[in-house]
């Protein structure tokens, strides 16, 4: 079976993958590993900021910069909006942390997903802007997970 789940940043999509225990990879982590990670670096290169010396670094910056991350992902995913969630899916059953709606709409057109999961933190969590996450739940093709309580 083949999974994604989707949320707002920080509701808790990455523990919900490991509670399922399914072999699983993030958007963040499989752009770093494809290309990202040297997009990164030659922006912040031109911006006069230092680079990043690892993926890791990269990895935990990433909430401070949501909005470029998502353009960065949107960019590689033109014109193929399935491209990331291909590679992902090649060498896991679990794609964690998808963000735009366009590819949301390619990936199920090609029938990539068997199930996907909306984990909402909302009522704990704030939600994050249009510019950086454009899902929207939809109660017919998604299960509802929700992460407004304890574990």
């Amino acid at each position: 079976m083949n999974i994604l789940i989707v949320g707002h940043a920080r509701h808790g999509k990455d523990q919900f993958a490991e509670y399922l225990g399914v072999s699983f990879q993030s958007s963040s982590e499989a752009a770093l590993d494809c290309f990202l990670f040297d997009v990164l670096n030659k922006n912040r290169e031109r911006k006069g900021l230092a680079k990043y010396q690892t993926r890791v670094e990269a990895f935990k910056d990433r909430a401070n910069h949501r909005a470029e991350w998502h353009d960065e992902i949107k960019w590689f995913n033109s014109p193929d909006k399935s491209r990331l969630a291909t590679l992902i899916m090649a060498k896991n059953s679990c794609y964690v942390g998808m963000r735009c709606n366009l590819e949301y709409k390619a990936c199920m057109a090609k029938g990539l997903f068997d199930r996907v999961y909306w984990v909402d933190a909302s009522d704990r969590k704030p939600l994050e802007p249009r510019d950086s996450f454009s899902i929207d739940f939809d109660d017919k093709t998604m299960i509802c997970v929700d992460n407004n309580g304890s574990l």
